[in-house]
């Protein structure tokens, strides 16, 4: 089985046990979100759900438009029933690693005010230690003229190597829906308390965001290359 396929078996029953009629659904961004969003657009379809989606990037808004799913925000839905999002790495205690693709502000947001947060991955996200199967880094979202003081604390304080994150299509850096850049921290210490390290880089003045959601994850599902699916609660 390919990684799309576990991706795919992952998110299918994610949406299968937690999505139900007249709820409030949180759509994460990414690849494998691409599955659940279909998924849904099919148990809408054929079961004729009403679920109000609340989307935590740009694509994200897209995927629900294209699905002519219904598209609501927080403004009128401040409390969402469950949120299903991917994440970069997740390790023994559901710590998560999120943010890869440069939604992490908002991705945290929507998970913050869910009553759940579900992830869907494949089998290369589950880890035992965060760093052991995802090298490129937390991702810690800034705002652009405090990028280099912010770089040089977070080193100072925890080591390992940070880099501006580059854009790939366009010269410089990348750019957030919400404006902002993106450091990518690698680390080497695989043993700090992630819940201290997430509250002592948010108090930075600057940093608006860090790709770490401690104790957020209520379960997750792993598609593995024999076509099952791993659970993992909380």
């Amino acid at each position: 089985m390919s990684l799309e396929q576990a991706k795919q078996v992952a998110a299918y029953r994610a949406v299968d046990e937690f999505v139900t009629d007249n709820c409030i659904f949180g759509v994460g961004s990414g690849s494998t979100v691409v599955y659940a969003v279909q998924r849904l657009a099919e148990r809408v379809e054929s079961e004729n759900l009403k679920v109000t989606c609340i989307p935590t990037s740009f694509q994200a808004k897209q995927l629900i438009i294209k699905h002519n799913l219904k598209l609501g925000e927080l403004d009128t839905n401040p409390i969402i029933d469950v949120t299903i999002d991917g994440a970069d790495e997740v390790d023994s205690n559901m710590t998560l690693i999120k943010g890869g693709g440069g939604c992490l502000l908002q991705e945290k947001i929507i998970a913050s005010f869910s009553k759940k947060l579900i992830v869907i991955a494949d089998y290369t996200k589950d880890s035992v230690k965060l760093g052991d199967r995802y090298k490129k880094g937390i991702p810690i979202e800034v705002i652009p003229m405090a990028y280099v003081p912010i770089k040089n604390k977070i080193m100072a304080m925890y080591g390992g190597d940070i880099k501006l994150r580059s854009a790939i299509a366009k010269a410089g850096p990348v750019v957030t829906d919400n404006g902002n850049f993106i450091l990518d921290w690698v680390f080497t210490n695989q043993d700090l308390d992630w819940e201290k390290v997430n509250a002592a880089i948010k108090m930075i003045p600057g940093v608006v965001e860090i790709g770490l959601f401690v104790k957020m994850c209520h379960k997750a599902y792993f598609g593995q290359p024999e076509g099952n699916v791993v659970e993992r609660f909380n």
